[in-house]
């Protein structure tokens, strides 16, 4: 996950840390509203951009198995042109077949190779990304369920006053 979405969530968890308690109710507390808002919305904007940098990496590795297999055959063609050059002479077409399937062989285990360094690479690191994501989901529905916990059962909407009640509405957006 990119540093200014931890950036953000570390704010917003300070926010709620740090906020005032309400007499009476030791697990309350008050917060701004429209900061916490505007810190969610901000987080919100950056998810895009972490899903935007796995699809590149995803993108990155269809071009290298692509290139990988371009290069192999480059070097197919190269041994065939080869080998015909070669035809005249019984032995030099053995040789030549033998040297041709010795570079096929290499060129696909090398293809088969960088295919699976590819794969590998792109599978951990859509895998640090989905547990960031993850994460960052686990940290915002805690600061959610804090941030309901303090604000009581029903919140008021700031640009409308319309009260929503936090049990049955997961998230309010006004237009």
């Amino acid at each position: 996950m990119g540093s200014r979405v931890q950036e953000l969530l570390e704010m917003l968890y300070s926010m709620v840390n740090e906020a005032w308690g309400i007499p009476l109710g030791a697990e309350k507390c008050v917060i701004e509203r429209d900061k916490a808002l505007d810190l969610i919305d901000e987080i919100k904007s950056q998810f895009p951009n972490e899903l935007a940098e796995a699809k590149r990496l995803v993108d990155a590795r269809a071009e290298f198995i692509t290139n990988a297999k371009k290069e192999a055959d480059v070097i197919r063609k190269t041994a065939e042109e080869r080998a015909r050059q070669l035809i005249d002479e019984q032995e030099v077409i053995r040789a030549a077949k033998t040297k041709s399937n010795d570079i096929m062989t290499n060129a696909e285990n090398s293809s088969n190779e960088l295919k699976r360094a590819a794969n590998e690479y792109v599978d951990d690191a859509m895998r640090r990304t989905e547990e960031a994501l993850a994460a960052a989901l686990e940290e915002m529905r805690q600061t959610r369920g804090r941030f309901r916990s303090a604000a009581g059962s029903t919140v008021r909407a700031p640009r409308t006053g319309r009260e929503y009640d936090t049990g049955r509405i997961d998230i309010a957006i006004d237009n």
